[in-house]
């Protein structure tokens, strides 16, 4: 594949990056979101296992270890995999604890719901 990754082919770096760092990322985003953490968590964890994928990279494919570059584009995936998979996580759990305050928008959004006027006695 050259470049960054050196001598790996696209499909390990598709096993590696994309299933299982993407995968790792997925679970861990979800988690730091289920327990009520904010997001700049997100980013500590990530960075550790970016480093974790570019061990991986160098101790199977013989990948340089040290490429700031490689290390670089494996935690920029890592975190984005990490930031949608906390943000879902959140848009279900304001939607399902708070279902009386907020409506989904989509899957990664919430809004306040519509106040209803009748619902008070009336009103102006």
């Amino acid at each position: 594949m050259g470049g960054i990754y050196g001598p790996e082919s696209l499909l390990q770096v598709l096993c590696i990056s994309g299933f299982a760092g993407g995968g790792a990322a997925w679970r861990a985003g979800r988690a730091i979101a289920s327990t009520w953490r904010p997001l700049w968590h997100v980013v500590g964890y990530m960075a550790i296992l970016g480093a974790a994928v570019r061990f991986v990279h160098f101790a199977l494919f013989e990948a340089p270890l040290t490429s700031i570059a490689g290390y670089a584009v494996d935690t920029m995936f890592v975190l984005a995999v990490s930031c949608l998979a906390w943000r879902v996580t959140r848009t279900n759990q304001m939607v399902t604890q708070y279902p009386w305050l907020y409506e989904r928008i989509n899957p990664v959004g919430w809004r306040s719901r519509p106040a209803d006027r009748d619902s008070d006695g009336g009103g102006p």
